[in-house]
């Protein structure tokens, strides 16, 4: 079996992994680094792909994929409010030239 081939996992895996990568790609992580990132979370969580023997159930660890929420604003946790502010107004001042500039 070639690196990479996916015909060891389960349909659930396989659906799992698409869900996780639409998810990157929405957050706008390119196609390529949002398979192996959706790949890497499934392999975390569920031990990998199908594996023989009987009994070798086991529960599924969900953490690698409350991990990325937990992350989020971390950044903004360690600036001050005037860094805030900046980036927000920035920000604002971004978004209402690009609206001007679709509406011309």
């Amino acid at each position: 079996m070639p690196r990479g081939d996916k015909s060891s996992y389960t349909d659930k895996q396989k659906r799992q992994a698409e869900h996780i990568e639409k998810g990157y790609e929405q957050r706008g992580v390119g196609k390529g680094e949002a398979e192996r990132r959706a790949w890497a979370t499934v392999n975390a969580e569920t031990g990998g792909g199908r594996k023989s023997g009987s009994g070798r159930g086991k529960a599924g660890n969900h953490g690698p994929s409350r991990k990325g929420g937990r992350l989020g604003g971390a950044a903004a946790a360690h600036r001050t409010a005037a860094e805030r502010s900046a980036s927000a107004k920035k920000g604002a001042a971004t978004r209402r030239r690009n609206a001007e500039r679709r509406s011309a």
